[in-house]
């Protein structure tokens, strides 16, 4: 085993940093190092144990530990390495919030890109299963789901519990995950005469006052209201708004399964467009925090020295982040009349790892007579890992405590900027409005 430095220190005092992932060096799919490094890290894991409560992927490591015959990590079946993968999301919330060994500390503990590299190389194998290729393939899946026939079968079957029963065997998705409706009044199709208005664009701060939304696969198949809201509110406050006018899926859920090579398709599929307007003097704008984040962190660490992913991280913005920046500059209106009571406020993980504060619940308590109850903690749900058959009851035990808290504030509203989240977390609770998103909230704040 490689051992670890010595280091005098628990943590490091600077801000955390991020190597940019070598995924297109073909040492980044030999076994031999990965498993040197899976043994190096497990090791401080097993020493410290700070991450214990953040998903399923520390216990079964700590596990394999304490049932091995020598209490230590050399004592784990090298071929259970893959456990403690299959449990990781990649939510990155380990490597923000708990580690105290992330870079530049000496011990260089990237824990997230570690479990990425292992699962590329599982994906490179074709080990990683044919039924979890398909369900990450969203933009597929939502297209096909349109079809007007087909769109009434597929609702139909996912609310039958024998169709459930067949899905579970062929698709590998629990019998009761909650799917979603899929919409064949998408998003874009709704929206696809609507022009941008005549406003003069006024900057605040790194805005520009001209927005473009990022539709997202979500967004456009499934809860296209969440769209129409945004743009409600953004046109509210005086942004022009548009639509990008061909968009696929963000990559996430293809990172996900370690499908990095479609990640890069999808990757030159997107980035011209968004580029494009950029210079034309446009923001963009995605509603849903894994869609922001790809293009935010991951594609800039998988493209480190590609210009045009570095100009799109730099003006892609969450929607309360960019309204913020408004309000900083006196140019968010607060002429609401419709107070909201308690909310309680679900921040999701791919929210909090892009370190711009509680910008939702800082816009959100400008309305009068509203208290915003925040919930930092995994809804468990994290796309396909809330679906599938091994791992459906693990991400329910992941969503207890969150249920339990939101429980004990009786709010009035239950919300999260991730829907996936408000609805794994509504699913164990009796709501008085049932779940929503935290832009519907601002818009009926302003009652429009």
């Amino acid at each position: 085993m490689s051992k670890s430095p010595i280091s005098s220190r628990e943590g490091s005092l600077e801000a955390p940093t991020r190597h940019p992932l070598d995924w297109q060096n073909p040492e980044f799919y030999n076994e031999a190092p990965l498993f040197e490094e899976l043994e190096r890290v497990f090791d401080i894991c097993h020493g410290c144990r700070r991450c214990v409560s953040l998903c399923d992927a520390f216990p079964t490591l700590f596990d394999l530990v304490d049932e091995s015959e020598t209490f230590e990590v050399d004592g784990v079946d090298k071929k259970d390495y893959w456990k403690v993968v299959d449990e990781c999301y990649l939510c990155d919330l380990c490597y923000q919030v708990k580690c105290p060994y992330v870079p530049p500390h000496d011990w260089n503990v990237d824990f997230p890109h570690l479990m990425l590299r292992a699962k590329a190389i599982q994906f490179k194998k074709g080990e990683r299963k044919l039924s979890h290729k398909l369900i990450s393939g969203t933009d597929r899946a939502g297209k096909i789901a349109g079809i007007p026939i087909i769109n009434q079968a597929i609702n139909a079957a996912n609310k039958s519990p024998a169709m459930r029963k067949v899905a579970s065997r062929v698709m590998d998705i629990h019998p009761e995950a909650h799917l979603p409706t899929f919409h064949r009044d998408t998003l874009k199709k709704r929206n696809r005469k609507h022009k941008p208005r005549a406003m003069q664009a006024v900057k605040a701060g790194p805005t520009r006052g001209r927005v473009a939304l990022f539709a997202t696969c979500y967004c456009n198949y499934n809860e296209p209201d969440i769209g129409d809201d945004l743009i409600a509110v953004f046109e509210h406050n005086e942004l022009p708004v548009r639509l990008t006018e061909k968009e696929s899926c963000c990559g996430m859920p293809k990172l996900e399964q370690g499908d990095l090579e479609t990640v890069d398709k999808l990757r030159r599929k997107n980035i011209p467009q968004l580029v494009s307007l950029i210079d034309e003097g446009w923001d963009i704008v995605a509603a849903i925090p894994s869609c922001v984040l790809m293009f935010k962190q991951e594609l800039p660490l998988m493209f480190p020295q590609d210009e045009d992913i570095l100009k799109v991280k730099q003006h892609i913005f969450d929607p309360f982040e960019y309204l913020l920046h408004r309000h900083k500059a006196d140019l968010f209106k607060t002429d609401f009349n419709q107070q909201l009571g308690t909310v309680a406020w679900h921040v999701p993980c791919h929210q909090r790892v892009q370190n711009i504060g509680p910008k939702t619940r800082q816009v959100l308590e400008l309305v009068p007579g509203t208290e915003i109850n925040a919930i930092e903690r995994c809804s468990g749900h994290d796309g396909t890992y809330g679906l599938r058959n091994d791992t459906w009851a693990k991400s329910q035990k992941i969503a207890r405590p969150v249920i339990s808290r939101a429980e004990k504030m009786e709010a009035d509203y239950l919300v999260s900027d991730c829907p996936m989240a408000a609805t794994q977390i509504a699913n164990g609770l009796d709501l008085k409005h049932g779940e929503s998103s935290p832009l519907t909230l601002l818009r009926k704040a302003y009652g429009i």
